[in-house]
């Protein structure tokens, strides 16, 4: 009858700090995986919008392709004797106004790209608060964890003032814009 209860006065009883300090390492626990998925979520939107300020520089690329070979057709024209001078010069006009318009085209393109890599690099500055959030926070779960080891409450109390810290600099990546 004695047997199931030999081992257990080996196990000291149950401090009454050993629940909060186990709370509050869930509380940090849900906090590290909610900045993790923040995290996680802008450097995918930041690599999004990488792409398309990629695709846009492309896109601006092929137009200022065409606008040399418009240029080139234009000189051409202007600088050989053609057979029908008045088809020429019709010609040289039609791709003047193409030239124009590929320029406009550029000049918009360009435009978009700049926008779409500026964003970009607002969101990777929310992503770096989130990393930096989700290692505070981690560092704070550990050190709180130190408390049920060494049942000393300066960890608890330093474990928690990183947790307010890590929490505070994720709430600031929401609002880095």
């Amino acid at each position: 009858m004695h047997e199931g209860l030999e081992g257990h006065e080996a196990h000291p009883p149950d401090e009454p700090w050993t629940l909060p300090v186990a709370v509050t390492m869930s509380i940090l626990t849900v906090l590290v995986a909610m900045a993790t998925l923040l995290a996680h979520r802008a450097a995918t939107d930041k690599l999004l919008l990488q792409t398309k300020a990629t695709d846009q520089w492309a896109y601006y690329q092929a137009k200022n392709i065409r606008l040399h070979e418009m240029q080139v057709a234009v000189d051409m024209l202007g600088s050989l004797a053609p057979a029908d001078k008045e088809k020429a010069a019709a010609l040289q006009e039609k791709y003047k106004k193409e030239i124009e318009r590929y320029q406009d085209d550029k000049d918009e393109i360009s435009d978009k790209a700049k926008e779409l890599e500026s964003e970009s690099a607002h969101i990777s500055h929310r992503e770096d608060r989130f990393d930096l959030a989700e290692v505070i926070l981690e560092i704070g779960l550990i050190i709180c964890s130190l408390t049920l080891i060494t049942r000393k409450m300066t960890f608890w109390y330093t474990g928690i003032a990183l947790g307010v810290v890590g929490f505070l600099v994720a709430i600031t990546g929401l609002f880095v814009h």
